[in-house]
């Protein structure tokens, strides 16, 4: 969804790929409205995804690498080139074939394979030639080709397994909003796996709806939750009308979603949330949006949100974001901040 923020940490393996790089990571972080700290690192705890993709859009340019020199070259308009190809294909098992064929042609292309076990396929993403140490290429690569699956035949490609062979990271529940799945740790490969019926789906989009996709690359990557079908996505959905005035109850979204209210509680427990967790997130996501922008004051900002008074405002942030409300509107004072206290 639109309305998300990411975790910050992408944001600081970014930055360390950038300082790996020999560029002016300050520079950039401020250019795309992220606060920095005295020593040039970023502050935030959470942030945009406009913040994010601008960030990696200021790396594809300085790197001319879209994989940020992490691996094999992959020069800036590879997945241009491998788009235009894939967009012909029939269905979606054509459309994995060529992305197959792909990575057999350009180096810089990490290798996929794709076999089928039954009523499942299984895509596995070769990283092994990346270095990668924060595993953010890798992450990447996953994301994209998730969704460019789901983007292609026009629906969610609802996950069955993913596999991520790293260990499980402190903002590890963010893999189930991306993925819509969470993930097993520590795997012998990365890979996920899917329905095999969704192999004929027909691709369904055109050249000029690819232009469109391409030009807002990477924006798609990462503002676009799964096509948003996972009980969270739906929830949040209901939930995010309360931003306008009401907060709906849980009885009240229950019926919405043609479950019982206890059902709609056992399956967000499955997918590791709840309903005051979901609007806790909405009401952080909605503040730091609004922060980065830096339209609305403190006090409008609070109010817009339901609080009655400021302070109160300012307590629930640093418990949603563990960090004080001047960390996010630190980059208004165009320089270099310390860290809060």
């Amino acid at each position: 969804m639109s309305g998300s923020t990411l975790p910050g940490d992408i944001v600081r393996r970014l930055a360390r790929i950038g300082e790996q790089r020999g560029l002016d990571v300050a520079s950039m972080l401020r250019r795309t409205g992220i606060p920095v700290d005295g020593s040039g690192q970023p502050l935030t705890t959470r942030t945009t995804p406009t913040q994010v993709a601008e960030l990696t859009q200021e790396l594809w340019i300085l790197t001319g690498d879209e994989l940020f020199g992490l691996g094999p070259a992959a020069p800036r308009g590879l997945f241009q080139l491998v788009m235009r190809s894939v967009i012909h294909a029939p269905d979606l098992q054509a459309a994995l074939q060529r992305l197959t064929e792909a990575g057999k042609v350009h180096p810089g292309m990490p290798g996929l394979a794709v076999s089928v076990d039954g009523e499942t396929v299984h895509v596995e993403i070769d990283v092994s030639r990346l270095n990668d140490p924060d595993h953010l290429g890798a992450e990447l690569l996953a994301t994209l080709v998730h969704r460019m699956l789901g983007w292609l035949v026009g629906r969610r490609i609802a996950l069955l397994d993913l596999r991520l062979p790293w260990p499980a990271p402190e903002y590890a529940a963010d893999y189930e909003r991306v993925f819509g799945r969470h993930p097993a740790f520590d795997a012998d490969r990365l890979s996920f796996a899917f329905d095999k019926r969704l192999l004929t789906l027909p691709l369904v989009r055109d050249e000029d709806e690819l232009a469109d996709y391409l030009r807002d690359q990477p924006n798609v990557w990462f503002t676009t939750r799964d096509y948003g079908s996972s009980t969270a996505d739906h929830v949040r959905r209901v939930l995010e009308r309360g931003l306008r005035g009401h907060w709906p109850s849980p009885d009240t979204i229950a019926a919405q979603l043609n479950v019982s209210t206890q059902h709609l509680r056992r399956l967000l427990h499955g997918e590791h949330t709840s309903i005051g967790q979901i609007k806790e997130d909405i009401l952080r996501d909605a503040a730091i949006a609004s922060l980065a922008r830096g339209e609305e004051s403190i006090v409008a900002l609070a109010r817009r949100l339901g609080f009655s008074e400021a302070s109160a405002f300012r307590r629930a942030f640093r418990r949603w974001t563990g960090q004080p409300l001047s960390a996010y509107r630190a980059a208004d004072a165009g320089g270099p901040v310390s860290p809060p206290g």
